[in-house]
């Protein structure tokens, strides 16, 4: 059976669970913000706002930096069972405390579960997928990711009672964000248990081999990943990472408020909005599971960079002549749609592809660690650039990134669809 297509799957699918949990706790945030802030009285605190949506995210960074050494000593297996442990812990505390900062707390233990899940799931997957099936593989990461997304946002909208009720919304002040982390806490325990099933990475295995007993701990580190012959290879992994935050498309999942609010809706509408943005991030990931292994990895990824160069280009236009309503949600489903069948699941993929095995470990957690250094300098920045330079100038500057990204990666993006790791080892590796 170890040696069948089904195992296969089901131990991708088992260590996919992690972007599951991944994509869930990261936008659960979004629905229980309205509702926790009054909880806690910070609705006319910018900075505590800030504060309780960006610890999580820290504790993304510090996951991501331990994750590569980590899983290079112990293992891949090991640390994903950790990973499940650190969500299980996040949803519970972060529902039940009613202090601000063991909600914060926990809400940053969960990010160190995001940022071990989002660099060991998918170079776990790669690692022990077949090369004809590699890319559709990883890409199930991004399908667990965007179904977690889709998850948290109908949760949110059905545990959200109607706003206009003073009951109702006492219950929403008062439970209905707790009841929305809480959510997460079932698939967490089931993702620990699944993870006991699962072997450990073959490349994993042949690397301690080789090494033998007497390299214990002498694992590739960053003084390793930093020689000249991974420069090619190092920089476009970390280009590709950052660039899938600094797109723009994540502000849509943690400013939909903002963002939806300020296209004309009201919050009842900007719930369906956000249910309808998951719905099409669902769809066009499953479109990617068919494209990836077709069309390749180069073709997909500059798809997204100039397609989102276009839409957001089209957006910021919208949004200077004040274009309200479904010509707005239009492009917002478009541009999500461009992002979940090219940028989010290809990027995973390239990441997971293109380093030696090696330093595989280490520089899949430096460029995620990048990518989350992205996404938090996204974060924090969104609300002072729209404030700046209204929602226009910012997605013009989303559709400029695009568009340099689509020239740098015409450049330089190879196309790594039916080589194996060790064929791609020795055509990226500098001599």
């Amino acid at each position: 059976m170890r040696d069948s297509k089904a195992f296969v799957y089901f131990i991708c699918c088992v260590s996919a669970m992690g972007g599951l949990l991944f994509g869930y706790d990261w936008v659960v945030i979004g629905g229980a913000k309205p509702f926790y802030e009054l909880y806690f009285g910070i609705g006319d605190s910018p900075l505590m706002q800030g504060v309780a949506m960006t610890t999580a995210l820290v504790g993304c960074l510090v996951g991501a930096m331990v994750a590569g050494a980590a899983a290079d000593r112990w293992g891949r297996k090991p640390l994903l069972m950790v990973s499940a442990v650190l969500f299980t812990v996040s949803a519970i505390g972060t529902g039940l405390f009613d202090d601000f900062t063991l909600f914060n707390i926990s809400r940053f233990v969960g990010g160190v579960g995001i940022g071990v899940a989002s660099a060991l799931a998918p170079m776990y997957i790669a690692e022990v997928s077949p090369t004809e099936i590699r890319g559709r593989m990883v890409s199930l990461n991004q399908m667990t990711i965007v179904l977690g997304i889709l998850g948290a946002q109908i949760v949110n909208m059905l545990l959200a009672r109607d706003t206009t009720v003073a009951e109702s919304q006492a219950w929403n002040v008062e439970w209905g964000w707790r009841w929305m982390f809480w959510a997460e806490t079932l698939p967490a325990a089931l993702f620990l248990v699944m993870s006991f099933f699962i072997p450990e990475s073959p490349v994993y295995l042949k690397l301690k081999a080789a090494t033998g007993s007497q390299h214990k701990g002498q694992e590739a580190g960053l003084k390793e990943l930093m020689q000249s012959r991974y420069s090619r290879v190092l920089i476009l992994g970390l280009v590709i990472a950052v660039f899938q935050q600094w797109c723009g498309t994540n502000v849509i999942f943690n400013y939909a408020q903002e963002i939806f609010v300020g296209a004309g809706f009201d919050v009842d509408g900007m719930f369906i909005n956000i249910v309808i943005t998951g719905i099409a991030n669902v769809l066009f990931t499953i479109v990617a599971l068919y494209t990836i292994e077709r069309w390749g990895r180069r073709t997909l990824i500059l798809i997204g960079a100039g397609g989102l160069g276009l839409i957001y280009l089209t957006l910021g236009t919208c949004y200077f002549f004040e274009v309200k309503g479904v010509m707005m949600v239009a492009l917002v489903v478009a541009a999500i749609s461009v992002y979940a069948m090219t940028l989010g699941p290809v990027t995973w993929t390239l990441l997971a592809e293109i380093f030696p095995n090696r330093v595989r470990g280490i520089a899949m957690a430096t460029c995620t660690f990048a990518l989350w250094v992205g996404c938090c300098t996204l974060t924090f920045s969104f609300p002072s650039m729209n404030a700046a330079l209204g929602s226009s100038g910012t997605f013009w500057i989303y559709s400029g990134i695009c568009i340099c990204a689509f020239m740098f990666l015409f450049r330089n993006c190879p196309e790594t669809k039916g080589k194996s790791l060790e064929e791609l080892e020795k055509e990226l590796t500098n001599a």
